[in-house]
């Protein structure tokens, strides 16, 4: 197996601007759907990511906090996070991960109703680079 360090795959996961993120909903039902992650994603295994309040995927997150990061990137890049999300609406701290490029998505900027900061903390990261396997737990 290959390793790699956290900050290595952290800027692999930069390069990378849409995930799959699935969630587990009513009765252990998976759902998928793309996610734009700005390039925010800290050392420390975190990925943060916009969405409105009412969503199937927040209803999700508010019965099981756990989901999936599939990231597909370039030349045999695969990168699959496993961690905990939690939900944000702290404007500070939504300001912090806010993107002029969001407003697409969210015309009223971060004055958007119900607007939410989905933070999803990695917990193990499964990773494929150049078609080589490698396993990471991040603390």
């Amino acid at each position: 197996m290959a390793t790699r360090s956290l900050s290595y795959i952290s800027t692999k996961m930069r390069e990378i601007d849409i995930c799959m993120m699935s969630t587990s909903g009513a009765r252990g039902k998976l759902s998928a759907r793309p996610m734009s992650n700005n390039k925010d994603v800290k050392y420390n295994g975190e990925s943060f990511f916009f969405s409105l309040s009412n969503t199937q995927k927040v209803k999700d997150i508010q019965q099981n906090k756990s989901v999936t990061l599939s990231f597909i990137g370039k030349k045999g890049a695969f990168i699959i996070v496993s961690g905990k999300a939690k939900l944000i609406t702290t404007k500070a701290t939504m300001e912090a991960h806010w993107v002029p490029d969001l407003e697409q998505w969210f015309a009223d900027g971060l004055e958007t109703k119900g607007l939410v900061l989905i933070a999803v903390k990695a917990q193990k990261i499964h990773y494929w680079f150049d078609y080589k396997e490698g396993e990471l737990k991040v603390k």
